[in-house]
C-alpha cells in the first residue's frame, strides 16, 4: 500500500482462431491492460470488420434514447435528491454478434420509426405555435383598427400598411406634403411607441417606402379582423398542442415500455464494439497475434489460466515483473475501503511514479485533521456530520461515488466537532451567549494534567499558533521520512544523506540554539551548545555541496513552508470570529428593532451561520489541500504516473447469466 501495486509486463502469442475467444474471456477477467504492440517485424493489427455495423448500432440506439429522454417525467427538488432512480438491470445470455444484432434491429423495427417521426412532428409544431405567437403579438397591435386585414397591402388603388412607431412626429414630419392618411394608437405597455396605419393612393407607394421614417412595417396575412384571427389562431394552437401531447404521452409511454431494453441492448453492443476495436493494439504475422500489455504482478498466474483456457493450451504467454524504475508501468493503488475517497484528492494533483510512495492516505488523514482545525466549530461539525451521516445511509446504496464522499464528510465532521469541543467552539459563543446567559463563560471546564480544557481560540490565539506549528513540524517531517523510505527503496542512499538528513540536523541543532539564544524557552549545556553547533554547521554544509551556495536559501524557504500552517490558526479565527459577530447582531437585534427582531433573530441566526459555514467550510478544503499539495509533496512527492486501465466490461444496465 505504500508504493503503487506491483505491475508484471505481460506477451501473449497465439494462433489467429484463438483470438474471438481469447479476447472475450480477457474482457470478462479484465485484468490486463492491453497496449499497443511495439515489436519489431511484427505487423499492426487491425479492427475487425464488425466494428462498423456495432458503431452503427449503437448510434442509432443512441439517436432514440436520447429523443426518448427529452420527454421522460423526472423527479424534481429534495425528493429526486433524496431517493434517485437505480437503473433497472436486464439479465443477458451469452449470445452471439449476429444475434445480439438481431435482437437490436427488432427493437429498432418497433419504435426507431415512429420515434423519429414523432420527434419531427413535434418539432415541427413547436416551430409552427411559436410562429403563432408572433403573429398574435402583431395582431393584437391591430385590434384597435378593427381593419379586415386582406386590406393590408397594395391593392389596385390604396395602399395600407401597418406598422410600429417610436416617434410619431418624426414619422408624421417625413411623410409631409404626401396625400396620406396616419392613424395611430399608442401601445399600452409601452411609452412612446405607437402602432401606426398609413393610407394612402398605390402609386404614392414607392415614395412612401423612400421617405418613411421611425416606421417597422409589420406583414401579416390574412382575412378577418384581428380579433377574427387571434380566435381563429388560438383555436389551431390549442388543436396543435393537443397534438404536441398526445405524442409526448405516445413517447413517454415507449420510454417507460422500452427503457431497460434499450439501455441493455446498447450496452451489449457498446461491449461488442469494445471487442472488435481492440484488435487493433495486436501484433499480426500472417498465421499469429501478439499481444501486449500490463496486469498486476498478483494475478500473472490467474491471467495465464484464462490464455489456456481460451487457446485450448496453444499460446505463448510471458510475464515479467516491472523493475522499480519502469517509467511505462501503469499505476494501480491499492488502500483500504475506507481511504478510498482519499484517491480522488491524489488524482486531482497527479497519480505517483511507479517508485514513489503512494500518499494517499498520509493526504487524506491530514486533510481531514487540518479541515476540522482550521473550520473548529462543534456546531458547524455537527451540521457536516449529520449531512453526510443521512446521504452515507439513504443515498449511499445508490451511488458509489455518494458512499465515498459522504463517509470522508463524516470524518470531517467528527474532526471539526472535536476541533471545537477543544478550542471552545459551537456555533461561536452561542451557548455561552443565549444558554448561560453570559458570553465570557466557556463551553465546559476540564482539567487534563497541567492543561485546562477548552483552549478558547479567540483569547488564546498564540497557544493555537504553537499547537499549528508543531502539527504543521510533525508534517513536514513526515514528508522527509517518506522521502528516506522512497529514496532507500530505490536504493539511493546518496540523497537520503545530501537531501533528507540534512534538515533533521537542522531542525535539531537549530531549533535548539534559537530557542536557547532568541527565545529564551531553554538554556543548553556545554555539551549540547556544541551538539547543536555541530548539527547546524553540517547541515547548512551539506546543503551548500548539494545545491551550491543558493543551497542557503533553502533554509528561508523552509521556514516560510513552516509557518505556512499559522493559516490553521487564521482560518479557525475566522470562522469563530464571524460566528461570534453573528451572535452578537442577533443578541442586539430586539433593542435594536423592538418586537420585530425578536422574530428575526433565529432567521439571521440560521442564515448566517449557515452562510459561514459553507464560506468557511469551502476556505478550510481548500487551505488544507493547499498545505498537501505544496508543503507537504514539496518534500518527497512529484507525480507523473498513468492510471492501470484494465481491457474490461462495465456493466451498468444489463447482468450475465452465466
Amino acid at each position: 500500500m505504500i508504493l503503487p501495486s506491483e505491475m508484471s509486463r505481460v506477451y501473449i502469442l497465439t494462433h489467429e482462431r484463438h483470438i474471438d475467444s481469447l479476447v472475450e474471456l480477457l474482457h470478462e477477467a479484465g485484468l490486463m491492460e492491453i497496449s499497443h504492440s511495439k515489436v519489431e517485424g511484427v505487423e499492426e493489427g487491425a479492427m475487425h470488420e464488425d466494428v462498423g455495423v456495432c458503431a452503427s448500432y449503437e448510434l442509432r440506439l443512441t439517436r432514440i434514447i436520447d429523443i426518448l429522454k427529452k420527454y421522460e417525467k423526472r423527479k424534481r427538488g429534495i425528493r429526486a435528491a433524496l431517493k434517485p432512480s437505480i437503473p433497472e438491470k436486464v439479465k443477458v445470455g451469452k449470445v452471439t454478434l449476429d444475434e445480439k444484432i438481431e435482437q437490436a434491429e427488432k427493437l429498432l423495427d418497433d419504435i426507431e420509426g415512429f420515434v423519429i417521426e414523432a420527434e419531427g412532428r413535434i418539432g415541427e409544431i413547436e416551430k409552427r405555435v411559436e410562429g403563432m405567437e408572433e403573429e398574435l403579438q402583431k395582431l393584437k397591435l391591430l385590434q384597435p383598427f378593427g381593419i379586415d386585414l386582406s386590406w393590408l397591402g397594395k391593392s389596385e388603388y390604396v395602399v395600407i400598411k401597418a406598422g410600429v412607431s417610436r416617434d410619431l412626429e418624426a414619422l408624421k414630419n417625413s411623410l409631409e406634403g404626401m396625400d396620406v392618411s396616419i392613424f395611430a394608437e399608442p401601445l399600452p405597455d409601452e411609452k412612446e411607441m405607437w402602432v401606426v396605419l398609413i393610407i394612402a393612393h398605390s402609386s404614392l407607394d414607392e415614395e412612401i417606402e423612400k421617405k418613411v421614417k421611425n416606421f417597422d412595417e409589420m406583414e401579416i396575412e390574412g382575412k378577418g379582423t384581428p380579433s377574427d384571427a387571434i380566435n381563429s389562431i388560438t383555436r389551431e394552437r390549442k388543436e396543435l398542442e393537443k397534438k404536441k401531447r398526445k405524442l409526448v404521452n405516445n413517447l413517454r409511454e415507449i420510454y417507460r415500455e422500452r427503457k431497460s431494453a434499450l439501455f441493455a441492448m446498447r450496452e451489449e453492443i457498446q461491449i461488442e464494439k469494445q471487442r472488435k476495436e481492440i484488435p487493433e493494439r495486436f501484433g499480426r504475422t500472417s498465421y499469429t497475434s501478439l499481444i501486449e500489455g500490463w496486469c498486476l504482478s498478483d494475478d500473472a498466474q490467474k491471467l495465464k489460466g484464462i490464455v489456456e483456457k481460451a487457446t485450448d493450451g496453444e499460446a505463448f504467454f510471458s510475464s515479467r515483473k516491472a523493475d522499480r524504475s519502469s517509467k511505462e508501468a501503469p499505476i494501480h493503488l491499492r488502500m483500504p475501503e475506507w481511504a478510498n475517497s482519499f484517491r480522488t484528492f491524489l488524482e486531482l494533483f497527479a497519480l505517483p511514479k511507479y517508485n514513489e510512495i503512494n500518499p494517499s492516505m498520509f493526504l487524506g488523514i491530514s486533510f481531514i485533521l487540518f479541515f476540522g482545525i482550521m473550520l473548529g466549530d462543534a456546531g458547524y461539525g455537527s451540521i457536516i456530520l449529520i449531512a453526510s451521516l443521512a446521504a452515507y445511509i439513504k443515498l449511499g446504496k445508490y451511488s458509489n461515488m455518494i458512499k465515498e464522499w459522504s463517509f470522508l464528510g463524516i470524518w470531517l465532521g467528527l474532526a471539526t466537532v472535536i476541533a471545537g469541543i477543544l478550542f471552545n467552539g459551537f456555533f461561536g459563543d452561542f451557548i455561552p451567549r443565549f444558554v448561560y446567559g453570559d458570553a465570557t463563560k466557556a463551553l465546559y471546564s476540564l482539567q487534563v494534567g497541567s492543561i485546562h480544557l477548552p483552549i478558547d481560540a479567540l483569547h488564546k490565539p498564540l497557544t493555537i499558533l504553537v499547537i499549528t506549528l508543531l502539527l504543521g513540524l510533525a508534517h513536514l517531517n513526515l514528508g522527509f521520512v517518506l522521502a528516506i523510505y522512497q529514496n532507500y527503496k530505490r536504493k539511493e542512499i546518496k540523497p537520503i544523506f545530501g537531501e533528507q538528513v540534512p534538515w533533521f540536523l537542522l531542525q535539531i541543532g537549530g531549533g535548539a540554539l534559537i530557542g536557547s539564544a532568541l527565545l529564551h524557552i531553554w538554556s543548553l549545556s556545554p555539551l549540547m551548545f556544541y551538539v547543536s553547533v555541530i548539527f547546524t554547521i553540517i547541515g547548512l554544509i551539506a546543503l551548500v555541496v548539494n545545491n551550491g551556495a543558493m543551497g542557503l536559501f533553502d533554509v528561508t524557504g523552509y521556514i516560510g513552508d513552516w509557518l505556512s500552517y499559522a493559516r490553521l490558526l487564521a482560518l479557525g479565527l475566522a470562522t469563530a470570529g464571524m460566528a461570534l459577530a453573528f451572535n452578537i447582531v442577533a443578541e442586539l437585534l430586539p433593542t435594536i428593532v423592538p418586537y420585530v427582531g425578536v422574530v428575526l433573530v433565529p432567521v439571521i441566526l440560521v442564515v448566517a451561520h449557515f452562510a459561514n459555514l459553507l464560506i468557511q467550510a469551502l476556505g478550510a478544503a481548500i487551505h488544507s489541500l493547499r498545505l498537501q499539495y505544496v508543503e507537504f509533496f514539496g518534500r518527497f512527492y512529484e507525480g507523473g504516473g498513468r492510471k492501470f486501465v484494465p481491457f474490461q466490461i462495465k456493466r451498468k444496465y444489463t447482468e450475465e447469466i452465466k
